[in-house]
């Protein structure tokens, strides 16, 4: 088992990594390069970025952790990823840079109205902050658990140093910086992934045929649930996936403004669909990992279960190498995902909600205001992390894609209102919509045993609420 202070002093080398690679991206930065990359990103390099922030922390650590009784069911939302990428690709994207968009928020405002657009940013940053921080809450658990419990530090001190570490690069390059880094992340989650794999192929001295066949044997290897009546029939995972990505890629801003970064439709098209297909694949690996992890535990008498497998097997079990890159791939996971979401929060906070593009400010002013913003931002990441560290649920993923249900449907309604109908609406009843429709859609889940019966709900639960928002847009809509 690796020391504390080795862990320790691996967190630290890796965190003066980002800040070199910040230093080098950051200079002769402005407001434009923190929220859009100045438009001259790479299409390539921002669609491999992309990976880290999309696959997160919790998919490190989830994914993998829910295969001992889920098997490959995941795959399921991700075949409807695949669908949602298209219509994000060839829908939503040909609009916002027809627009020219830097919050792509302000569609909002130009096709409905002002109430509109204001509801819509502040649903994004509700649902960011909510999405964003339970991330971070499931890796700086792990860190604190297997590193820093030992040095009598307290969660509130880590929660706190890890997000002023990763405040310091992002300070000033912002997306700019971004791009780069989530690069470098993405590298180091992949390089973890598949050092794991290897060792315990090599520790346990079976082929890949070998290890499939020992997985399909204990019921690892089913990917579709068939059964019309559970939440996780293949169906409604397919759907729910199409959806959860539409609603949590596409009119997201934190993954959209790396979109707009690239300098056209077509490249950025590219890089969406780029995205697709490694998404896909390195998902599939995860899974397969996870099946992996569970051979290896029941070798060696591991009792962790779910989030806590991985990390266990990792830094207790298996070689220093091994732990070495779990550490890093994790920290590089879950910083992929926090470090965009700090500023996509800190971008449409001062557009959307402060209009500061639209101000008479003096440039450095502008740039302070950002700046006091992006801090303000950090306090409420360490806020929220704290409120997780209370709930405490024993398999993340499943926490944030419930929680992406209720607060992504808003905008998923908002937004296909918008595109689908030619009509306006009565602009300042929106925001009650908006409030109405995830409020019927959590007594609709609470009670949806009394509703359908035995027929089960899940994550499809996002289109109702998107459908419930439509309907009542509909409803306030000018004739």
């Amino acid at each position: 088992m690796l020391s504390p202070l080795l862990l320790l002093s691996i967190v630290i080398g890796y965190f003066g990594l980002l800040m070199l690679i910040s230093w080098f991206t950051s200079r002769g930065s402005n407001n434009d390069s923190f929220f859009i990359g100045n438009r001259s990103g790479n299409w390539k390099l921002v669609a491999f970025g992309m990976i880290g922030s999309t696959l997160s922390g919790a998919t490190f650590v989830s994914v993998p952790g829910k295969v001992g009784t889920d098997g490959f069911q995941y795959l399921q939302i991700t075949f409807g990823y695949i669908i949602g990428y298209v219509v994000v690709a060839y829908i939503l994207l040909p609009i916002y840079y027809k627009m020219h968009l830097t919050s792509i928020y302000t569609y909002l405002q130009e096709r409905i109205g002002e109430n509109t657009y204001k509801s819509g940013a502040i649903i994004f940053i509700v649902s960011k902050l909510v999405g964003a921080t339970a991330r971070v809450y499931l890796a700086v658990n792990i860190l604190q658990v297997m590193i820093l419990d030992s040095f009598g530090v307290p969660f509130w001190l880590t929660t706190l140093l890890t997000l002023l570490m990763i405040i310091l690069y992002t300070y000033k390059g912002g997306v700019k910086t971004i791009i780069w880094t989530d690069t470098i992340q993405t590298t180091a989650m992949l390089l973890g992934l598949v050092a794991t794999v290897i060792y315990i192929l090599h520790h346990m001295n079976i082929s890949f045929s070998e290890s499939l066949s020992m997985m399909n044997e204990r019921g690892y290897l089913r990917i579709l649930d068939t059964n019309v009546m559970n939440g996780s029939f293949f169906v409604k995972q397919i759907l729910a996936g199409a959806f959860i990505t539409i609603a949590m890629t596409g009119i997201d801003q934190d993954m959209m403004q790396k979109n707009i970064s690239v300098s056209n439709l077509k490249d950025s098209q590219k890089n969406m669909m780029m995205l697709t297909f490694i998404l896909l694949g390195m998902t599939t690996l995860f899974l397969y990992m996870g099946g992996m992890l569970h051979l290896f535990a029941e070798q060696k008498n591991i009792t962790a279960v779910k989030d806590r497998l991985f990390p266990t097997a990792a830094l207790e079990y298996m070689s220093p190498l091994i732990g070495v890159t779990f550490i890093i791939g994790l920290i590089s996971a879950f910083c992929s995902s926090a470090d965009g979401a700090m500023t996509a929060l800190t971008s449409s906070i001062c557009i959307d909600i402060f209009g500061i593009k639209n101000k008479d400010w003096a440039h450095t002013k502008k740039e302070t205001f950002r700046k006091k913003v992006h801090i303000l931002v950090t306090i409420s990441f360490l806020i929220m992390v704290m409120v997780f560290k209370w709930v405490n649920d024993a398999s993340m993923i499943d926490l944030i894609l419930k929680l992406a249900t209720f607060t992504y449907g808003p905008l998923l309604g908002l937004f296909a209102f918008g595109i689908f109908t030619k009509y306006k609406v009565k602009d300042h009843l929106v925001p009650y919509i908006c409030i109405i429709a995830p409020t019927l859609s959590f007594l609709i889940d609470k009670y949806q045993l009394d509703i359908f019966g035995e027929f089960k709900i899940g994550l499809e639960l996002l289109i109702i609420n998107g459908l419930l928002t439509f309907i009542g847009l509909w409803l306030i809509r000018k004739k």
